[in-house]
């Protein structure tokens, strides 16, 4: 162990921490003490010169502050206490002495008196507005610390404690140092005796109210506002004390503040009043009910207000809490509560205006507050007080508890517990008519939503009544359909068995077995509004099971193979396809609420949707196979991938056993269950099907989308049951490639095809995107191949990624595909229905943004100055068009030339792309004056032009232009626009003769807008 005068030596001259890692290696082990070190520091502590110096202390601390505390014992303490003391005196050796300090008083033999003598020290010669924010810190440190562990002796020092302290605090601004600053303060006002510096402690606490930092741009440190008022809260409640002081400054910020500082407000409110006490809040009650009552009545926003309700329930509990715990009679509610009550019941006796509601939303907050106990009186069945009772049980159900305030033992039963069956008598009743319905329906799932209020037998006969509605006609409930299934998806989620043998029977009976003809409209309807209701209502896990027994009995009636033609076939593929969305959208609900039941519809649903397509893909062409119709394809793959999604390791491993032994080898039965026994060959992936089996075989190949379904949502773990995983993908390509491959099938095989040709580039490119022997609907095909291998390359950041976009730049200049490589630049950036974090791909974060970046600038140069211009106008229309406003919402000014040019494209779909475009972005291009004045003509004549069915055969176009017409008159000064404004209505006039009602509608909004448009109107819009 080297010597402690070699340590410090070296030290000095090398500032390492290897020194100090040595010099508390010895100590530790005994072979060097502390004090041989201050010895080896004496000329260095003592020197004249203040580098010097300053690094003596500042070696001193750092060993110290790695230094067992074992290796100290109390005269140790005492001489290092007062070498710290006397170093603070020095303005060259203060920071390092602090830095010991704060390391010093964290050692258990410190006593008493050294705790006096350091806070006197720093009392003394501390001047913090001089010091740096990490130095202050030092000293809030040694502050918290000595509040620890010797609150008794800081309480002993009585009124020079709490003035050093108060002088310490003032003026600190900075967050890290005011988050341990304010849980000293709370320390102080609660357990010592404040009260003779309360006006002290209320300067350094209430001055910060309301907090508004915001945390810079990746904050090392992770304190947020919400972190400095959740502390700063603490504090104003820390003390009944602050009542009287506090409450005027909350007043004032009520008065004068903006919405979020009335909403801090109100939330310190909350936990303040409680500790103020009742006095307190008798003494200020009425002003400050005059300021929550300006929010409730004339509320600025929903937040504020609900905030404001939340505090005057606060303040009813507070102002009442010396009451007894006995029922609260009317007489008892005196002085504020009463003048409350008659302002509230004043406003009710007109119950179809505005401060009605307001004025029971006061109500709803004093029965949450279990203060006033409700009595009803007969009422009449009029909609408004149906709803206001509504209101009334939904602030009972509500949030029936506040954080800063617990609730009582008696507060268990619900207010509304007496007047159950009158109110429940009353809503039902109100069902009956029209009018009082649709209130009468939230009034009910706001009691059946209150806990341990309504019995089972009362849900049974809710559920009875309610059911009825689903008897009636389409049009008669149709506006309180979406009321009826909440109503009873609540009850579902209680007392299933209800719904299950009231109200499934009604619905599944609207499901015929035979598809209704095309003239039955009404009987359409019916099963269309059925199966919505129906899986909406079927997600629990009783009601999902007997969904799913009940729509497959109905499917397997359908889809069985006809031999004949008679059937409707589009009709009953229609009535098909939408029992297998409404299983999957009910599927989709509970996949993505993670319910657990799902993955053994893996055993109990998918063999039947196996079954169900592949005896579809094995018939014969001769024959009727209503399944095997694509549409109902896609459905069912939606289907088996969501179940697919769900499963673990081994039940994905077994799934695509059985998916691979059906569409490899022909064996159907482990895929099905053992429900299909066919002779039949199944050869799907034959790569020449088509040319040798017979004319069922695209049958077979439109089923691969079954295949893809089940494998694409594989985990990384799941190994594919293939010898040779680059053998089985390259025939998968040629297969999709194979001429006869429709765009239904190469679209199944694309999500697999891309593994195999992020090795095989260069040959994919030369033989297929740049061939150009072949002809070019297969080249088309090849880039739709190519957008999809490219996203999956992207999403993940791939370096890869970059060679495939240069290929499609490359094809710009080919007239033959540069449209639709143009169009696959813009569409890189869209979302992908398989690349999903359901599906378990890896996404990198903005790999939109990255790719945006990257290819803007590219698209730009070559619209400016590239001969092929048109098709880098139309990359750069559709990569605007799917990319988030945020990523090029900075650009607008400048694309605004660009994007204009493009309006004269023929491609409807470009047109309409750019139309959205500027519609989303025209209040960014209107703050531009300049842009504006030059391009306000342009714009105005373009969108005639496109509004016009003469001019633009797409309908989708024409309501795109004029809905942008409509939005011109909001923006652009008036000056500008006037001019065009006859022109404009003449136009007009001829697209209110449009043969397509939507554009009609437009039209009528658009030439009102102008009609209206007047210098004093954009003077409202500017203001």
């Amino acid at each position: 162990m080297a010597t402690a005068e070699r340590l410090v030596r070296s030290w000095m001259a090398s500032e390492k921490d290897s020194e100090v890692d040595e010099s508390v290696a010895g100590i530790s082990s005994g072979q060097l003490t502390l004090l041989e070190i201050i010895r080896a520091l004496g000329e260095f502590l003592t020197s004249e010169e203040d580098r010097l110096r300053t690094k003596g202390v500042e070696f001193l601390s750092s060993v110290l502050g790695r230094c067992p505390h074992e290796r100290l014992n109390r005269q140790a303490i005492r001489v290092l206490t007062t070498f710290y003391c006397s170093k603070l005196e020095d303005l060259e050796t203060i920071i390092p002495a602090l830095n010991g300090l704060s390391y010093l008083v964290k050692f258990p033999n410190i006593q008493s008196a050294e705790v006096k003598d350091v806070l006197n020290a720093i009392f003394a010669n501390v001047k913090m507005r001089a010091l740096v924010q990490s130095t202050r810190f030092f000293v809030f440190s040694i502050v918290d610390s000595l509040i620890a562990s010797h609150r008794d002796t800081l309480k002993e020092m009585g009124s020079t404690f709490l003035a050093g302290y108060v002088n310490l605090a003032v003026g600190e601004k900075d967050p890290r140092n005011l988050m341990l600053a304010f849980a000293i303060a709370r320390v102080v006002l609660v357990e010592f005796d404040t009260h003779a510096r309360i006006e002290d402690f209320f300067d350094i606490t209430f001055c910060y109210f309301p907090i508004t930092f915001r945390p810079p741009p990746d904050d090392p440190y992770g304190i947020s506002a919400d972190d400095l008022k959740q502390s700063l809260r603490l504090c104003l409640s820390a003390t009944p004390a602050f009542g009287l002081l506090g409450i005027p400054v909350f007043l004032e910020k009520l008065t004068a503040g903006s919405p979020s500082t009335k909403r801090d407000t109100l939330h310190a409110m909350d936990v303040c009043l409680p500790v103020y006490g009742s006095t307190v809040s008798r003494e200020f009650g009425k002003k400050i009910w005059s300021s929550l009552k300006l929010e409730i009545f004339q509320p600025t926003d929903p937040d504020t207000e609900h905030s404001a309700l939340n505090t005057l329930q606060v303040l009813v509990r507070t102002m009442h809490t010396d009451k007894s715990q006995d029922a609260v009679s009317e007489d008892s509610i005196t002085g504020l509560a009463r003048d409350m009550c008659s302002e509230c019941m004043q406003a009710l006796k007109e119950p179809e205006k505005a401060p009605a509601r307001a004025a029971m939303k006061v109500v709803c907050a004093f029965a949450r507050a279990d203060e006033i106990s409700m009595t009803q009186n007969e009422v009449s069945n009029r909609a408004s007080v149906v709803m206001l009772l509504t209101e009334l049980i939904e602030a009972c159900w509500g949030d029936a508890t506040n954080a800063s305030i617990s609730q009582s033992s008696h507060s268990t039963l619900s207010p509304l517990t007496a007047s159950k069956d009158a109110l429940l008598g009353l809503l039902i009743v109100s069902l009956k008519a029209p009018a009082t319905c649709l209130p009468a329906l939230h009034g009910l799932t706001a009691l059946v939503r209150t806990p341990e209020l309504v019995a089972d037998d009362e849900l049974g006969y809710i559920v009875l009544e309610v059911s009825e509605l689903l008897r009636k006609e389409p049009d008669e409930v149709e506006d309180v359909t979406t009321d009826t299934l909440a109503l009873l998806s609540a009850i579902a989620g209680i007392a299933p068995h209800h719904l299950s043998s009231q109200t499934l029977p009604i619905l599944i009976s609207f499901l015929p077995d035979v598809t209704p003809s095309r003239d039955a409209t009404t009987q359409r309807a019916f099963y269309w509004r059925a199966l919505s209701s129906l899986s909406a209502l079927c997600v629990q896990p009783q009601l999902f099971e007997t969904l799913v027994v009940r729509l497959i009995a109905k499917l397997d009636l359908l889809c069985a193979i006809s031999p004949t033609r008679t059937i409707d076939q589009e009709s009953t593929t229609a009535y098909a396809h939408a029992i297998l969305t409404a299983l999957a959208n009910t599927l989709d609900v509970k996949v993505s609420s993670k319910d657990v039941d799902v993955p053994k519809y893996a055993e109990q649903l998918l063999p039947h949707m196996f079954k169900l397509y592949l005896d579809a893909a094995l018939a014969s062409s001769e024959v009727v196979a209503i399944a095997a119709d694509p549409r109902l394809l896609q459905v069912g793959a939606r289907i088996i991938r969501l179940v697919s999604q769900t499963l673990n390791v081994a039940r994905q491993e077994k799934l695509v056993a059985a998916v691979f032994a059906a569409y490899t080898q022909g064996d159907v039965k482990l895929i099905t269950g053992g429900l299909l026994n066919s002779t039949t060959l199944f050869a799907p992936l034959h790569a020449s099907a088509t040319f040798t089996f017979p004319s069922y075989i695209p049958r077979q190949r439109n089923s691969f989308t079954l295949f893809s379904s089940a494998i694409v949502s594989l985990r990384k773990e799941v190994r594919m049951p293939v010898d040779n995983l680059s053998t089985f993908l390259s025939e998968l390509v040629a297969w999709s490639d194979n001429p006869s491959s429709t765009a239904f099938q190469r679209e199944a095989a694309v999500p697999h095809v891309s593994d195999f040709l992020t090795f095989q580039l260069e040959g994919y490119s030369s033989s297929a995107l740049k061939n150009t022997s072949i002809p070019a609907e297969a080249r088309k095909n090849a880039i739709n191949t190519w957008i999809s291998v490219t996203r999956a390359l992207l999403v993940r950041s791939h370096p890869s990624a970059n060679a495939f976009i240069d290929h499609l730049f490359e094809l710009l200049d080919d007239s033959t595909v540069d449209w639709d490589a143009a169009r696959a630049i813009g569409l890189l950036a869209s979302e992908d229905v398989v690349l999903t974090k359901r599906n378990n791909a890896v996404f990198k974060i903005l790999h939109v943004q990255k790719y945006f970046n990257a290819v803007m600038p590219r698209l730009l140069e070559g619209v400016k100055g590239s001969r092929k211009e048109t098709a880098y106008l139309v990359a750069l229309a559709y990569l605007i068009n799917v990319v988030p406003k945020a990523v090029y919402v900075t650009q607008m000014p400048s694309l605004m030339p660009i994007l204009l040019r493009g309006l004269d494209l023929d491609d409807p779909s470009i047109r309409s792309h750019i139309i959205n475009t500027l519609s989303n972005n025209i209040e960014i291009t209107s703050a531009d004056k300049d842009a504006v004045s030059m391009y306000a003509s342009t714009l105005v004549l373009a969108m005639l032009k496109n509004c016009m069915y003469s001019e633009m055969p797409d309908p989708g176009v024409r309501a795109a232009a004029l809905k942008y017409l409509a939005l011109l008159p909001g923006t652009v000064r008036y000056d500008l626009l006037h001019p065009y404004k006859t022109r404009v209505l003449k136009e007009l006039a001829k697209v209110l003769d449009d043969p397509k009602r939507a554009v009609r509608k437009e039209a009528v909004i658009a030439r009102y807008g102008m009609i209206t448009f007047s210098d004093e109107l954009v003077s409202f819009y500017v203001s």
